[in-house]
């Protein structure tokens, strides 16, 4: 793993205060999605080489969830957010 990780919080941090959380790109299934699209949201899950989304959580420090975008074969990360504004954006139209 990369040795450090820049909390748009609390600045350079190291790993050591983080804890993985898992893919942040899933997005659930609504409500009245069958079955079979739950159960694989829940169960189903890919291993992805390469560059992906992540929900990490600074436990040690702001306590903050944030999207750590890494390559899961490096381990170089390539950009951190507070999750909460990832949301914010998405909710306002602004994916980006």
């Amino acid at each position: 793993m990369a040795s450090l990780i820049t909390c748009p919080h609390c600045g350079r941090r190291p790993v050591e205060e983080f804890s993985i959380r898992g893919d942040a790109t899933l997005r659930r299934p609504g409500p009245a999605a069958p079955d079979q699209a739950w159960t694989d949201h829940v169960f189903i899950r890919s291993n992805p080489m390469g560059r992906h989304k992540e929900f990490w959580h600074h436990q040690s420090g702001c306590r903050r969830w944030l999207i750590v975008e890494r390559d899961t074969v490096s381990h170089v990360v390539y950009s951190v957010e507070d999750a909460a504004m990832v949301v914010g954006r998405e909710r306002a139209g602004d994916p980006a």
